[in-house]
């Protein structure tokens, strides 16, 4: 009786008063967005034509995903690299220091904007997915076609968005429909709308293999002169990595998926390094190899994270008198010399002179250098990956021969000696898990890929003895796998849990 009387206290503010759900950011809702369902004149009035979508649509490319930067770049390198042991976290800078050291906890405010964008992104995407078919059925000048993609498109940024909240904090709170507003009649039923429980991580998974099933039926074909493009491929790509994850692992569909994709017309580029190149003109983009990739095109308005790096080649005195993040690790660079593979090694570390001596001798430092320009990309998804996940998929199954041609099409590219079949399947997946280290360096994965395979404690633990500039690491165990839930986060949402080890 208390929690039902409490719901209807809030009911009669929500219908007393101006709703300002910007005080509970981990939602995002607002009061103006569009009912899902129902006949509400006041949520239905925001969009009401096919432009209305189209405009929203082309947010989705214009500033939802060109805001990866920050948030899906920045921040994801350290979950990614320095957590693992591809990278020192580069600064003094209080909330990436204490992720490496695995010592967070809910008031990192690195953690906490990460959480409200990721929930920010999936909101933005339910404005289309949520309302496209009605104003489809409304608006004639609208096609059976243009709904459809553009649907599609948002499945497939709200799927990635969706699983990457897995891949940091486990369950997830997943609302797929807007709130209407809160009344007396239906507080009952739109307050979890509001203020959402996680939701475990094998249902969030089984509706996102729903939605990018769909999807990539509908989605736009990948185009060779655009990859910037939420095209059938990328989720085909999604679809692999998710059924790769331990709540819905399924090996064979994992294949499934990357043959679908090897079907596709793409092809590796074949210069590794030419991946990241740039004349004095502009950068390197739309590559054969490319599946999904964020673009900047104007070198006067191109992205600012290459700053968070090293130079920009175009301006090279711009921002360069403070200490740059992910500073590629002793160990790292060891993997790359012990396996004599200069080709990977020189495309993604750069050495030059600097004003600090954090890491290294400020007359030759180490650098990440997989953002050399303003107008680089940032490669989301591309096929070397996919042919690693092939042959990761292929070992667990059992076909080792299989595997390692896969992993022997990636060497040869790298201008590397072919391996031998390995002995057993775990040496099959160490094998893979070093090459996807090498050929995947500061793109993303290292941390989830060792977590997939669950060596991650053992490589994480390690590195204070093998480093002394390492920080000291709080030891990793399984409930600090994932990151806490942003302390504003519970205090926002009285439904929200957090996750063990906080």
């Amino acid at each position: 009786m208390k929690k039902i009387n409490t719901i209807l206290a809030i009911a009669a503010i929500f219908a007393l008063t101006a709703c300002d759900l910007d005080l509970y950011s981990p939602t995002s809702f607002n009061k103006g967005n569009v009912e899902t369902s129902g006949d509400s004149e006041e949520t239905a009035s925001q969009y009401t034509k096919r432009s209305d979508m189209e405009s929203l649509r082309n947010s989705l490319y214009n500033s939802w995903v060109k805001d990866i930067q920050e948030m899906g770049l920045e921040d994801w390198l350290v979950y990614s690299e320095t957590r693992a042991d591809n990278a020192y976290c580069g600064t003094n800078t209080a909330e990436i220091m204490s992720l490496e050291a695995n010592k967070q906890d809910g008031s990192n405010k690195n953690i906490t904007r990460d959480w409200n964008w990721y929930q920010t992104q999936v909101s933005n995407a339910n404005q289309i997915i949520c309302n496209v078919d009605r104003i489809q059925a409304e608006d004639s000048s609208m096609s059976t076609t243009e709904r459809d993609q553009w649907k599609a498109e948002a499945l497939i940024w709200r799927s990635f968005c969706f699983f990457r909240l897995t891949q940091l904090w486990g369950d997830a709170p997943m609302v797929l429909e807007i709130p209407p507003t809160i009344t007396v009649e239906n507080v009952e039923e739109v307050y979890p709308l509001y203020y959402p429980d996680r939701t475990p991580m094998n249902d969030v998974y089984t509706q996102l293999v729903e939605d990018l099933t769909w999807a990539a039926q509908y989605a736009p074909k990948s185009n060779p002169s655009n990859k910037m493009l939420m095209s059938d491929a990328f989720a085909y790509g999604l679809l692999a990595r998710i059924y790769a994850e331990k709540p819905i692992r399924d090996w064979n569909k994992v294949i499934q998926y990357c043959n679908q994709i090897e079907g596709m017309g793409f092809s590796l580029e074949p210069e590794y390094g030419k991946l990241w190149s740039y004349d004095d003109n502009d950068a390197y983009r739309n590559s054969p190899e490319s599946i999904f990739e964020v673009q900047w095109t104007n070198k006067a308005s191109g992205n600012w994270v290459y700053m968070m790096y090293h130079r920009n080649a175009y301006s090279p005195n711009d921002s360069y008198s403070w200490a740059k993040w992910t500073t590629p690790s002793r160990d790292l660079i060891e993997a790359f010399q012990k396996e004599g593979d200069e080709v990977r090694y020189k495309a993604s570390i750069v050495w030059d002179s600097c004003g600090w001596s954090n890491y290294y001798p400020s007359d030759n430092y180490a650098f990440m250098h997989k953002m050399p320009t303003n107008v680089s990309s940032i490669l989301v998804m591309r096929l070397a990956e996919i042919y690693l996940l092939h042959a990761e998929a292929l070992a667990c199954t059992g076909d080792l021969a299989g595997a390692t041609e896969y992993v022997n099409k990636v060497r040869t590219r790298a201008k590397l000696a072919a391996i031998a079949v390995p002995a057993s399947q775990d040496a099959a997946i160490d094998a893979i898990l070093k090459e996807r280290r090498l050929e995947l360096a500061f793109e993303g994965f290292r941390f989830f890929d060792l977590a997939r395979h669950d060596r991650i404690y053992e490589v994480h633990d390690s590195m204070n003895a093998k480093d002394p500039y390492w920080q000291q690491r709080k030891p990793l165990t399984e409930t600090r796998l994932f990151l806490p839930v942003p302390t504003t986060a519970l205090d926002a949402n009285p439904n929200m849990s957090q996750n063990a080890g906080y």
